[in-house]
């Protein structure tokens, strides 16, 4: 046999340095596509049909505003014509009358204070064995009411405590005269006739006057 000849195997160089590895380019990432959220439309209400029937709650509300809406009307018109009214009918006062007839002298008893004509002509006749006179019945202080009290048999006033005698004289408290007297006469019918318009002060000598005191 033939002996093989060994093939030469070449050296490989000790310095060589390897080739560099290429970079891996990065894989792309996909993010996730973004949905856009509508929000919800609640649906509209369906129409109520034509004719439908109102519910008692709506219509006891509807009258009551109309209710409320005539009161606020008629108040207004009542208030302007209230107003076109008193510009065309001015206020007037309304007196009680000055002069009136007091019925017959023999009606009122003798040495008594008689009070029928005070609430309605605000006057005390007072009947003596003489005539009569004729009081009135404001007070001299402040213009109070004063009370006959037949048992004490004077004039009290509930105001101030101002007492007077049956003959109007002031005696206690703070009425600082007597009671006015007013004109009185007898008419010609016989009756006792009582003018208010004429008054008659003690103080000043005025019941020395004739008209003050009807003698009988």
């Amino acid at each position: 046999m033939s002996e093989e000849t060994p093939v030469p195997n070449p050296e490989k160089p000790k310095d060589e340095v390897p080739p560099p590895i290429p970079p891996v380019p990065p894989k792309p990432v996909t993010l996730p596509a973004v949905v856009p959220v509508t929000p919800a439309v609640p649906a509209a209400a369906a129409p109520k049909p034509v004719g439908a029937p109102v519910s008692p709650e709506r219509r006891q509300f509807v009258f009551t505003w109309l209710k409320l809406a005539w009161i606020a009307f008629a108040m207004a018109t009542g208030a302007a014509l209230s107003t076109v009214l008193r510009f065309m009918f001015p206020n007037v006062l309304f007196e009680p009358k000055t002069s009136f007839r007091a019925g017959r002298p023999e009606d009122y008893e003798v040495g008594k204070v008689d009070t029928r004509w005070m609430d309605k002509y605000g006057v005390w006749i007072v009947r003596t064995a003489e005539g009569l006179y004729v009081l009135s019945t404001v007070c001299t202080h402040l213009g109070c009411r004063p009370n006959w009290l037949e048992t004490e048999q004077k004039f009290k006033c509930p105001c101030h405590g101002s007492g007077f005698y049956k003959t109007g004289i002031n005696f206690e408290g703070p009425a600082p005269r007597p009671l006015e007297r007013f004109r009185v006469s007898l008419a010609d019918d016989g009756q006792i006739f009582i003018d208010k318009s004429k008054k008659f002060q003690q103080e000043k000598g005025e019941w020395n006057d004739s008209e003050s005191f009807l003698t009988l």
